[in-house]
């Protein structure tokens, strides 16, 4: 059984949208479009190479694709180039539309029935990177097994979350941290079932 890992850029207050520049995701109005940028450092570059020098396939929704499919083929050259390239994408969209990049594969009907299925298979493990709608259909259904979140020192006050309004109430386990020198917080989790309420009140 193959594991589906969710890997996901967030501001402090929880916003996944438009990480990596301005007209990314301008979707509802969001004008701070690349606020993960100046972030970047050594150790950021040595997880991201980490997570992608394994074997690995990528599930994406159909805007992240376009943008990476727009860049990625066209920069062999840049580092983290060759693994993105090589990976089978699978891509969940409504509209069947013609995937030109390199070894993408249209994931047909439901998204989440799909996705049910490539995990039964053999195979390497399953990445979603951005994606935020597909995201939101995977935590519905229960197939996310593990979650990358890079938070960032940052707070927008609007945006698309990845954690929004409609999310399932759960536990998650921390299994694995660290921290840039920029005070990005990458933390690695796991679901772990209902939330354990209590009480600090005596009796």
């Amino acid at each position: 059984m193959r594991e589906l890992i969710v890997t996901t850029f967030l501001t402090l207050d929880g916003v996944m949208q438009a990480p990596g520049g301005p007209g990314e995701d301008d979707s509802g109005g969001f004008a701070q479009g690349g606020w993960s940028v100046n972030y970047w450092d050594e150790l950021m570059g040595q997880v991201m190479d980490e997570a992608t020098s394994i074997p690995f396939a990528m599930v994406l929704g159909r805007t992240t694709y376009d943008i990476m499919a727009a860049y990625w083929p066209h920069a062999s050259e840049e580092a983290g180039a060759k693994p993105f390239n090589d990976a089978t994408k699978y891509v969940a969209s409504r509209s069947h539309p013609t995937l030109e990049w390199s070894n993408s594969v249209l994931i047909d009907g439901d998204a989440a029935d799909g996705l049910a299925a490539l995990k039964q298979d053999d195979g390497p493990e399953l990445q979603v990177h951005g994606s935020g709608n597909l995201i939101q259909t995977l935590m519905r259904h229960e197939l996310v097994d593990r979650y990358r979140l890079w938070v960032f020192p940052v707070v927008i006050g609007s945006g698309k979350r990845l954690f929004s309004e409609g999310t399932i109430p759960s536990g998650l386990k921390l299994v694995d941290s660290k921290v840039s020198t920029t005070g990005v917080v990458i933390g690695t989790y796991e679901p772990a079932g209902e939330i354990v309420t209590g009480s600090f009140a005596p009796g």
